[in-house]
């Protein structure tokens, strides 16, 4: 629309365990537009899941600036490690940050030290500079979404590219498995343009898997 400014979306990449659980919990933030799972933070070239060499399980996030912070999503990100920010875990698993600009690295190693000094132990998780994503294969992609063949078709989301891509994908994939509070999901519901019957659904599994925790 003539008069409106464009907003430039931004990038965030962790790694804090299996990355199917990131995938469902940072999808359903609001503010996020994108998420896609895959490997960084290693030097091997074109790894695969059962050949990852050195790289790290992560998540990769596209997300609107004036909607959610990266401050915000660094909170998301210490709280809900699958192996914890204190102890050592192989470097498939490991807490990972990979900061995309100086911005992200100064917030990033601000909150780790603010975390280090609440929970009272060092904190293991490395901190490197963004290098090169490579997405998970397609089987992975918005992993909990998958598990629920008739809600693709129902929404259309068939193609490997919109599971990568698709914001209703990343929401969805984290609705189904009962990410983020009723009253967030019960607000963007509608905004999600459902058919009754999708929506109907979703509802009944984001109530039947909502505290069921998000790990593999």
């Amino acid at each position: 629309m003539s008069g409106q400014l464009e907003v430039t979306s931004k990038r965030a990449t962790f790694g804090m365990g299996c990355f199917w659980a990131g995938d469902s919990l940072f999808g359903a933030l609001p503010g996020v537009i994108s998420t896609c799972v895959g490997y960084a933070g290693g030097t091997t070239e074109s790894p695969v899941y059962k050949d990852m060499g050195d790289h790290t399980e992560v998540i990769d996030i596209e997300y609107n600036p004036e909607l959610v912070s990266y401050s915000q999503l660094l909170g998301l990100f210490w709280d809900n490690h699958e192996y914890g920010i204190t102890s050592k875990t192989k470097r498939q698993y490991m807490s990972l940050v990979l900061y995309h600009n100086e911005e992200q690295k100064s917030l990033v190693e601000k909150s780790r030290d603010l975390k280090q000094q609440e929970v009272g132990k060092v904190i293991v998780t490395e901190i490197h500079k963004f290098v090169k994503f490579y997405p998970a294969e397609n089987y992975h992609q918005k992993y909990r979404l998958q598990q629920h063949p008739w809600l693709l078709e129902e929404t259309g989301l068939t193609t490997p590219e919109a599971l990568r891509t698709s914001p209703l994908a990343a929401k969805l994939n984290g609705y189904i498995a009962g990410a983020n509070s009723l009253e967030q999901f019960q607000a963007e519901l509608p905004h999600l343009k459902l058919s009754e019957k999708a929506a109907q659904y979703v509802t009944k599994y984001f109530v039947e898997n909502q505290g069921k925790g998000l790990y593999c």
